[in-house]
């Protein structure tokens, strides 16, 4: 992946799945996760507010999806948010990546290299 983290100009994760999670992720239960910032979606279940309904945009998501974006409770994120990796992050196509790319226009992110001129190895012959 390149130098500069994809996820700072997308943001698409964040406006297309609902993030849901175990209670216990939240504060008052001795998480990380604001109280305020999530809704109870069943008895051991939460989903961060605005992700709980199509068309959904996490409350914690600030800027223009596909331009510039951040997360306003990064260092308090729940384990959804922190397990997602945009695709090829690590070596590892995501189609859910690709899938929520998609809904917002978004080409979907390429391996790294992959848009690199190949060159001939020496000594084949160039047509």
């Amino acid at each position: 992946m390149s130098e500069q983290n994809p996820c700072l100009t997308c943001g698409a994760c964040c406006g297309y799945f609902r993030v849901s999670f175990f209670w216990g992720e939240c504060q008052s239960s001795g998480g990380s996760v604001p109280d305020d910032l999530v809704v109870q979606i069943n008895p051991t279940r939460v989903a961060m507010i605005g992700t709980d309904a199509k068309p959904c945009r996490c409350i914690g998501l600030e800027g223009e999806i596909g331009n510039t974006v951040g997360c306003t409770l990064y260092e308090q994120r729940s384990s959804p948010c922190r397990e997602f990796e945009a695709s090829w992050e690590h070596g590892t196509h995501n189609p859910s990546c690709d899938a929520a790319r998609a809904a917002y226009g978004l080409p979907p992110l390429t391996p790294p290299g992959a848009n690199e001129p190949h060159w001939p190895d020496e000594g084949a012959e160039v047509a």
